[in-house]
């Protein structure tokens, strides 16, 4: 049974409670820090340390105001007294919502690099349990040569982690914060203070801010984000290609109480896989109001302000979704060995032309005569229903130059296979035992 999502955790990090709580962990770690340099003396930060903000006095003020942070401001300040005029002491609205915004995208960067190690996990689980399971390998949607289904999730499990390499990378570039004021020059906040109200906080310094962190940071987390969501795109098409009816090597796993179709009742259809080329779609577009949010003007503007209200939640909560549902199909797919090894021999070895034009340059032939005689047997064997092994041996510009046993010879699928161990050394995937797979076998 595919496990259902649930959203609490992300969820939590991208709610307004949860936003309205970061803010108030920036703003007491500014007092904290003011209050060691003997700004704000011990009474009035024990009324700090407890303050709080009510969401409903804080959205009643905001109607008047039309102004969130100052709402958010009057809102704690009410719940400390004459403390409050200590609070937000040197500070601009940005110092304490880009220092937030970086609290909650680490929290969610943390989310999204554990379901993407569990994505990471269930396919190199598949990938070694498939590295010999032979299919047939497409290009431009025709068949080309033999490779195994494992050796194809290899290449996704190294892509995944290459996302994790860029997610990781963007989570250190986007967690820091600023203190630094209007027009981050420290006028009214000395940069030493700075310094340790992150060090609280467990973020890096932007090295230099204007008025806010600068914005090709964000980009960078939405960009990488947006990466992953092309990968499951693209290992979701490629699971709706091989659910095809035609090629059903593998399919969704369709438990016995669902129902593929309200009109149709034979339809099992790979709708988690399109779900999630769907999704990725939303995510890709979201990554163009991230670029455009680099541009602003001068020491900054605030048309970012809006895009990040949508763009941060949503991006972290459909990555979130989509790992879960990708790690859900891989983990219970149907894959039908039977049907990819029919596939397979569904060309009358024609698959075989490149090793076969091969032995006839070695056999001393030139490239295009050799080209030309296999392509001619090729052609007649995928479209006639015999065998190309077959046709050579009846082909005397072929027997001339081969023994019966050397044609023979080249139609083992194990020659294909011989390196493909080296992709899962390379990868760190355990091998137990070398990949040996002849036609013969099968």
């Amino acid at each position: 049974m595919i496990s259902r999502y649930t959203l609490p955790e992300m969820g939590a990090v991208w709610s307004e409670r949860n936003k309205v709580d970061r803010l108030l962990d920036v703003e007491k770690a500014v007092c904290e820090a003011w209050a060691t340099r003997g700004v704000i003396p011990a009474d009035a930060m024990e009324a700090i340390r407890r303050a709080t903000c009510d969401l409903a006095r804080m959205h009643e003020i905001e109607r008047e105001t039309d102004h969130d942070t100052i709402a958010f401001l009057r809102a704690t300040g009410e719940t400390v007294g004459d403390a409050a005029r200590y609070i937000h002491l040197g500070l601009t609205s940005s110092d304490v919502i880009d220092t937030a915004l970086a609290l909650q995208t680490v929290d969610a960067a943390d989310l999204i690099l554990k379901r993407l190690d569990a994505a990471i996990e269930a396919v190199g689980k598949q990938a070694l349990q498939h590295r010999e399971t032979l299919m047939i390998g497409r290009t431009h949607g025709v068949h080309a040569e033999p490779i195994t289904f494992g050796f194809k999730l290899a290449i996704w499990y190294d892509e995944l982690r290459r996302s994790r390499t860029r997610i990781d990378a963007a989570r250190k570039s986007i967690a820091v914060g600023k203190i630094s004021g209007a027009v981050g020059t420290h006028a009214n906040v000395p940069p030493d203070l700075e310094d340790d109200v992150c060090a609280q906080l467990g973020l890096g310094v932007a090295a230099v801010s204007n008025q806010i962190v600068q914005r090709d940071r964000h980009a960078e987390f939405i960009g990488a984000l947006a990466l992953l969501a092309s990968s499951l795109d693209k290992f979701a098409v490629e699971i709706r290609h091989l659910a095809r009816t035609e090629v059903r090597e593998l399919e969704e796993y369709f438990d016995p109480g669902n129902q593929g179709s309200s009109a149709m009742p034979h339809k099992r259809n790979p709708h988690e896989s399109e779900r999630i080329s769907g999704l990725a779609r939303l995510v890709r577009g979201y990554s163009i109001p991230a670029l455009e949010n680099v541009v602003l003007w001068h020491e900054r503007d605030i048309s970012n302000s809006s895009a990040e209200r949508v763009i941060f939640p949503d991006v972290c909560i459909l990555i979130d979704y989509m790992l879960h549902l990708f790690t859900d199909i891989v983990d219970t797919w149907v894959v039908d060995e039977t049907r990819m090894m029919g596939n397979l021999e569904g060309t009358g070895g024609a698959i075989f032309s490149q090793r076969a034009m091969l032995a006839l340059i070695d056999a001393g032939l030139d490239r295009q005569t050799a080209y030309k005689i296999v392509q001619r047997n090729a052609m007649k064997a995928w479209d006639d229903g015999g065998h190309l092994r077959d046709y050579l041996k009846d082909e005397p510009d072929v027997t001339s130059q081969l023994s019966a046993d050397q044609i023979d010879e080249l139609f083992d699928y194990s020659y294909h296979l011989r390196h493909i161990d080296v992709a899962f050394q390379r990868l760190g995937l355990a091998i137990e035992s070398p990949v040996g797979v002849s036609e013969g076998d099968q």
